[in-house]
């Protein structure tokens, strides 16, 4: 079977992360039980993902020539990610500074995203695109964001939106989204769920899912909707678990599969298992995705 193909549309930066037995307090320093450097951002987190799982990936982002884009460049390229640097102007990549408290595995971002950064449409973005059997657009470089999903809707490749926090631009993307995956951020009332499906299915979405962490995946289409259970698991990190479960639903897609249960189950099942390992990348080594990637079906 030939390797499923993602083109990544989005944010990357390069991630501190530094691992702490408690947050410090205000003056206070401590010290890091472990520190680790990678390439992160939603898009890039994903495209790694879609790697690790056996796909040709491609991230579509704005780097630049600086010092830290060159760092996270050579770091994406030694994950297998294939990288078109759409930069346009501004300053160098953003160093994203994460704190994660060893007993919880939780974190805490301190970042820039891309706001010192300017994106271009390339001028062989149609042909990105085509050679592409799935889009995932994190929202971020709007201008980029739009152009790609105009294009992959114009040649009929899927879209895979990852909604994190609230952006003016999902109100473009959204219509040209087959799937639509929100953080519990982006509906922020968790009372609301229900009508900020409803309100995204309305806009165009043929799928919308809600995740929560470690609480269950809800989703919705226009005939179904239903809850996914999250496995209870022993969490070491939870940097990144979320544009994990992204990439491999973007994964499945590519695969072919179309029934929403299927294609959540195996973000969860991806996502979970990243959570079990103690940095950025040490959970791309586990053998345990190989068995996860046998189990999807070819066509569903």
């Amino acid at each position: 079977m030939m390797a499923a193909r993602g083109l990544f549309v989005g944010l990357a930066t390069l991630d501190l992360v530094q691992r702490v037995g408690r947050r410090p307090g205000v003056n206070e320093k401590v010290v890091a039980q472990r520190s680790d450097m990678a390439a992160g951002g939603p898009a890039a987190v994903a495209a790694v993902t879609f790697g690790a799982l056996g796909g040709r990936s491609v991230l579509l982002s704005a780097l630049g020539p600086g010092p830290v884009a060159r760092l996270a460049a050579a770091e994406l390229n030694g994950a297998g990610v294939r990288i078109v640097d759409a930069w346009a102007a501004g300053t160098d990549l953003c160093i994203s500074a994460i704190t994660v408290v060893d007993d919880t595995g939780q974190r805490s971002v301190v970042s820039r995203n891309a706001e010192d950064l300017t994106a271009a449409p390339p001028a062989d973005l149609p042909a990105l695109v085509g050679d592409s059997d799935v889009v995932l657009i994190d929202g971020h470089h709007p201008e980029l964001a739009v152009a790609a999903a105009c294009a992959a809707q114009t040649l009929e490749i899927p879209v895979v939106l990852d909604c994190g926090s609230p952006k003016p631009v999902y109100t473009e993307l959204v219509p040209l989204a087959d799937a639509v995956v929100c953080s519990a951020n982006f509906a922020a009332d968790p009372d609301r769920s229900d009508a900020a499906a409803a309100a995204l299915l309305a806009d165009g979405a043929r799928l919308v899912a809600i995740t929560a962490g470690a609480s269950p995946v809800r989703w919705w289409t226009r005939q179904d909707s239903g809850a996914l259970v999250v496995p209870r698991v022993a969490v070491r990190d939870t940097v990144g678990a979320g544009d994990v479960l992204h990439g491999a639903v973007a994964f499945a897609r590519a695969r072919g599969v179309t029934a929403p249960e299927r294609a959540l189950s195996f973000g969860i099942a991806v996502a979970s298992l990243r959570v079990q390992h103690v940095g950025p990348r040490a959970w791309l080594g586990d053998q345990r995705l190989r068995t996860l990637v046998a189990e999807i079906p070819g066509v569903s």
